[in-house]
């Protein structure tokens, strides 16, 4: 299996060259060349088979010769086994026709970890084989740190470095970044958005240099990696719910960088029967309001009570536009060219395309209050606030058996909760001592000079250490 680059400009890299690379080195996502589908045998046969399991079907195909199944399936058993159920992502159906998925049983509490803890198992592998060092810079809007630094940090071979928006995040997001001490994972406050965040380390990918100096590789979603393993658990979900008839399902996911929805349209790809593929923003509307007009035009990011949302620039919707376009990296550049020069870009043709493989919409902080109120009282359950936007959304669509990611414990966001409900979610046994320990983090202007400085002076692959 090979992956090519949704700009064009670079060669075709193996699987194992793509999670190491993150981003191509023309700016562009990588995708696989053709796409894997499953046989309907093999879809059914999910109905008996473990989480990890599922895992190794689903992801093998992308994998080519490069990684065992038998490897595969002992680094996805020992990434699932951080998980506090056998389960992994358990499912909790509320009333008829609405089921919640629940993707935050693993060591962060967020659905970053189903993907992370096997990224890290395959970084590390192909590392070993390689006889390389990494170096992994990150952006984050709140969850995907505080997993990246979990997962990476006993790594031996890879140090770590996550940016996160200053003031931006909950607290327990932020200390689930700041208080591990192992020395080669390091948080950097950046005074700034999430979308500045993610451009700092989009040009520190495009800095050829310095990424060859560092050995730079990423874990954000842009990585290949991620979306794949994410894809996982769409085909789990169907299996327990569809009794492996491959019965369609919609499914209403909390989205901000577009990565997590983006797995389920690679699942209906792979032959997943899927009626509707929702998307569920915040007050951050760009999506829904690209679907409805065409124009993806960015506007001032809003802070939220879901702040892993307050995003404008979904990145992962240049993969989407690149299989919607028939692979045209001529449009994509195009297009991703207006981004950058005037903050928007016309859909024109891709428009009615868009339509028909998502529905949208958002959900006000009025809404999200409100349903997160509601959903205690109706069915004790608490939601927290990424996932209240999905649960108003699929509500508000009404499309049929639905399911509701749930991409994060309300936990993560006590504040917010407490507010609302007027009583503070406790962590869950084995969180206690979070709120206490010790944070180790810098803060930093938001500045491409600093940062890279930054990364120099604690990369032990540019240092020069032995491999």
């Amino acid at each position: 299996m090979n992956y090519i680059s949704t700009r064009g400009e670079v060669e075709k890299l193996g699987f194992e060259d793509v999670v190491l690379a993150g981003l191509a080195r023309d700016g562009g996502l990588y995708l696989p060349e053709h796409w894997p589908v499953l046989s309907p045998v093999t879809i059914k046969s999910f109905a008996t088979k473990s989480f990890a399991e599922i895992a190794v079907d689903v992801i093998h195909p992308f994998t080519g010769d490069e990684i065992s199944r038998g490897d595969l399936l002992l680094m996805a058993k020992d990434a699932y086994a951080t998980f506090n159920t056998a389960e992994v992502t358990p499912l909790r159906p509320l009333k008829p026709g609405l089921t919640v998925l629940e993707l935050f049983h693993g060591p962060t509490l967020a659905f970053k970890d189903v993907a992370m803890q096997l990224l890290a198992r395959l970084m590390d592998h192909v590392l070993a084989k390689r006889g390389r060092r990494a170096t992994i810079v990150g952006a984050t809007s709140g969850d995907t740190g505080g997993a990246a630094i979990e997962a990476f940090r006993t790594s031996k071979r890879v140090d770590v470095v996550i940016l996160f928006p200053e003031g931006r995040v909950s607290d327990v997001q932020r200390r689930m970044m700041t208080t591990p001490a192992e020395k080669n994972v390091h948080a950097l406050a950046i005074r700034g958005t999430f979308d500045d965040c993610q451009a700092l380390v989009k040009a520190m990918f495009n800095d050829h240099a310095f990424r060859d100096r560092v050995e730079l590789s990423g874990v954000n979603s842009i990585n290949w990696a991620r979306i794949v393993a994410q894809v996982t658990y769409y085909f789990y979900a169907s299996s327990r719910l569809g009794d492996g008839n491959n019965k369609a399902l919609s499914f209403a996911v909390p989205t901000g960088n577009f990565g997590d929805i983006f797995a389920g349209y690679v699942a209906k790809r792979m032959g997943l029967a899927i009626d509707k593929l929702i998307i569920a923003s915040n007050e951050n509307d760009i999506l829904p309001r690209t679907v409805a007009t065409g124009l993806y035009a960015m506007r001032d990011v809003i802070a939220t009570s879901s702040p892993s949302m307050d995003i404008q620039i979904s990145s992962n919707f240049e993969r989407y536009l690149f299989e919607a376009s028939g692979r045209d990296a001529d449009l994509i550049r195009s297009l991703m060219a207006s981004l950058t020069a005037k903050g928007s870009f016309e859909l024109g043709r891709l428009k009615p395309i868009l339509q028909q493989d998502f529905a949208a919409s958002s959900a006000s902080e009025q809404d999200v209050e409100a349903c997160i109120r509601d959903t205690e009282q109706r069915y004790g359950y608490l939601l927290d606030p990424h996932t209240a936007c999905a649960f108003v959304t699929a509500e508000r669509l009404n499309v049929g058996d639905t399911v509701v990611l749930s991409t994060a414990h309300p936990a993560k966001f006590p504040d917010a909760i407490e507010r609302i409900t007027g009583k503070r979610p406790p962590l869950p046994e084995g969180f206690e001592h979070l709120m206490s320990d010790k944070e180790h983090f810098e803060v930093l202007p938001n500045s491409l000079s600093a940062v890279e400085e930054f990364v120099l002076n604690h990369s032990r692959a540019a240092s020069g250490v032995s491999r």
